[in-house]
């Protein structure tokens, strides 16, 4: 997946409908919230085993997919306005991460 050409096309999407006064980060982490909440609706209610095979049903499958479509693409646009590179900061987090959570008997400089 080529995350700058996607924040280029939600750019494009963004000005052709005149949207620009909307997309400030708070908005866009505001409705990158609501559809994270979303996403979590889809499993409430089920136990963690029927969550795991959630994805079986095909419909619910493609639920889930739609909101994490949208994740996504708000978490992109929230980016590309705050101007994080996300490639970098992914990076710069599991090396953080890795040091924080070593693996057992493993040592890091």
């Amino acid at each position: 997946m080529d995350l700058e050409a996607l924040q280029a096309r939600l750019r494009a999407f963004a000005v052709e409908r005149q949207w620009g006064t909307f997309h400030t980060p708070k908005n866009l982490s505001m409705a990158l919230m609501v559809e994270t909440a979303e996403l979590m609706e889809l499993f409430q209610w089920m136990t963690p085993e029927e969550s795991s095979a959630a994805s079986r049903d095909p419909v619910l499958k493609s639920r889930m997919g739609e909101e994490m479509a949208d994740v996504l693409l708000y978490l992109l646009q929230l980016a590309d306005h705050t101007g994080v590179d996300l490639q970098a900061a992914v990076e710069d987090k599991l090396l953080k991460n890795a040091q924080k959570h070593p693996v057992p008997g493993a040592h890091f400089p």
